[in-house]
């Protein structure tokens, strides 16, 4: 059974930090470009973080670039999420999944599949 498992969320002052982890489990995520999403209440699900198979590249929207890193393990099947100087924006419900495009990581949420449960992220102002 294939299943994505995000955790580290929780409740943070504006200029935190936080790390997100993504535990993947009945596949191999080394097989895929991966993505972190978020969705606020009343918004759509929104791109915020994808890297490809191999790590080596990286894409952001200008949302969070230069405060959010992507990383994976593919040893461990694991994925991360480093959120830097968060703001009372970055409050939502964030999500690890896997991209089913084939080429360049994608930044549509419906070409990923495999969506965990997600792990609230809450900053205070």
């Amino acid at each position: 059974q294939v299943q994505l498992a995000e955790s580290g969320g929780g409740l943070v002052q504006t200029g935190g930090s936080l790390r997100l982890s993504c535990a993947a489990s009945g596949l191999t995520v080394g097989r895929y470009n991966l993505g972190w999403f978020r969705q606020a209440p009343g918004k759509e699900r929104e791109f915020v973080a994808g890297i490809s198979r191999s790590g080596l590249r990286q894409y952001y929207p200008d949302s969070v670039k230069g405060r959010f890193f992507i990383t994976r393990d593919n040893a461990k099947n694991m994925l991360y999420l480093a959120m830097n100087t968060l703001k009372p924006e970055d409050t939502a419900v964030y999500y690890c999944a896997t991209d089913t495009s084939r080429g360049e990581v994608s930044t549509m949420a419906t070409q990923y599949n495999n969506w965990g449960q997600g792990t609230q992220v809450t900053v205070s102002s």
